[in-house]
């Protein structure tokens, strides 16, 4: 098992600066279903007093391919979801893809967000040595929920 994780995320555009932190618990070795060795978690974003996320969000809306961004989401001290590791030490490709070789910084994740016939996927990639962390969709349908249950936090 790996040893829980905590970072602070900063986002700053346009004068606006969002802020929230990203937990990581422990991690378990797992098998996905074509026998891969990932990594299986608990986590959750935890929302941060004095953030304000308006232009974060609509940047999100772009990046998740939602089709609006939620007004007047009541909000939650976090929001728990459960976290994929697809890998450790990936460098990124020009186009944004990632590799084993050449080896890199950056931990790539798939965060599970939601219960039921309400969950939603995307990716969280995150390279603490360049301080960068980033959000990428896995399938546009999802992008709606995504960005309503980020709001709730961020």
């Amino acid at each position: 098992m790996s040893p829980p994780q905590r970072w602070i995320a900063t986002y700053t555009s346009q004068g606006k600066t969002a802020r929230f932190r990203i937990e990581l618990g422990p991690a378990k070795d797992f098998e996905d279903e074509h026998g891969f060795p990932v990594k299986v978690g608990d986590g959750r974003f935890v929302s941060e007093a004095g953030s304000d996320a308006t232009v974060l969000l609509a940047d999100l809306q772009r990046a998740l391919e939602a089709k609006t961004v939620p007004n007047n989401t009541p909000r939650n001290a976090s929001l728990s979801f459960i976290f994929v590791n697809l890998g450790e030490n990936q460098s990124q490709a020009p186009r944004g893809g990632f590799n084993d070789m050449p080896p890199g910084n950056w931990t790539v994740m798939k965060i599970l967000i939601g219960e039921g016939n309400r969950e939603a996927q995307v990716f969280l990639n995150i390279n603490p040595k360049i301080r960068k962390g980033q959000f990428s969709i896995q399938n546009p349908d999802d992008g709606d929920l995504l960005l309503a249950e980020l709001a709730k936090v961020l």
